[in-house]
């Protein structure tokens, strides 16, 4: 008997798994004015790349959003993020978190050449859960 390979077409979504939250966008990069004393080592413990950049689609949340602290998001979500711009609206990991003075915020990561300089009022943010559905 003789197997048959069946090819199926699989549709990658993200489904919301939270509320829509509304944040205040800013930029940050992995330098130590902006950082802790290791820029290159996260909150969650990953390690930033020499080469990163904001292709690499990683935030950090103010901790009034983090689990940790009472929030409802946790080191490793996914998050849709809408309201920024076409370049940077997109889905993101969280991995960092910010200064304990900030209070519903988000930063993203990105590379000091791409010279960018956001503070973007009402961007919104969702938690988010990679789907694979057959079509």
């Amino acid at each position: 008997m003789e197997s048959e390979k069946i090819n199926v077409k699989k549709a990658k979504t993200y489904v919301a798994q939270s509320l829509t939250y509304r944040v205040t966008a800013t930029i940050y990069e992995a330098v130590p004015g902006q950082t802790d004393s290791e820029p290159f080592i996260t909150a969650d413990n990953s390690r930033i790349k020499p080469h990163y950049g904001t292709k690499k689609r990683w935030m950090a949340l103010s901790r009034d959003l983090l689990k940790p602290w009472g929030g409802k998001f946790a080191f490793g979500d996914t998050v849709r993020v809408t309201g920024i711009s076409a370049k940077l609206d997109g889905v993101y990991t969280i991995h960092d978190t910010m200064n304990k003075r900030h209070r519903h915020c988000m930063d993203i990561l990105a590379h000091t050449s791409e010279n960018l300089d956001i503070f973007t009022k009402g961007v919104k943010i969702q938690k988010v859960a990679y789907q694979v559905s057959a079509l």
